[in-house]
């Protein structure tokens, strides 16, 4: 998201450089704009050696390729909450939320940059199925990850799942 016009006042913005890094000014307000990273989450359920994963569906980005379940946290969510709601929705599991196992820096969109957070999940009830974003869901060993992954730092985690 580029901003062209203050978020408070409608009056263009301008472009300027502070420190190495650019921010939207307006005179208006006399206010300077961030434009930050959002904060997505992902749920890593390992159950006898194989790694749940989901293929994102039709219609949404990175369509059929495979991804740790995820998704963004949501205004006034707590991430945990946010990781067991979307972890939910996308596989059909319930699970309670264990430690972060992982986070990164996501760069591979340089329209949309997010900071993730890789929590461990315990099933604790539920039903295994695609829903949501998702248009299937399974287990894959650790040595047999699908070749097409959604995002690179998704292998990166399945990596340090490795050396566990």
């Amino acid at each position: 998201m580029e901003f062209r016009y203050c978020p408070l006042c409608g009056n263009p913005v301008v472009e300027i450089e502070k420190d190495g890094a650019k921010r939207w000014y307006c005179s208006r307000c006399d206010k300077k704009h961030y434009r930050n990273p959002t904060v997505g989450v992902a749920g890593v359920l390992v159950e006898r050696g194989r790694l749940l994963l989901v293929k994102r569906a039709e219609g949404v980005s990175y369509a059929n390729q495979w991804c740790i379940p995820c998704g963004h946290v949501e205004w006034g969510e707590d991430v945990r909450e946010a990781c067991r709601r979307e972890f939910l929705e996308e596989t059909g599991i319930e699970a309670t939320v264990g430690p972060v196992i992982a986070v990164h820096s996501n760069f591979h969109d340089p329209r949309q940059l997010t900071v993730g957070i890789w929590f461990r999940m315990e099933r604790v009830g539920g039903k295994l199925g695609a829903g949501d974003d998702a248009s299937d869901a399974r287990f894959f060993t650790l040595n047999s990850i699908p070749e097409k992954m959604a995002f690179p730092t998704d292998l990166l985690v399945i990596e340090e799942l490795k050396g566990l």
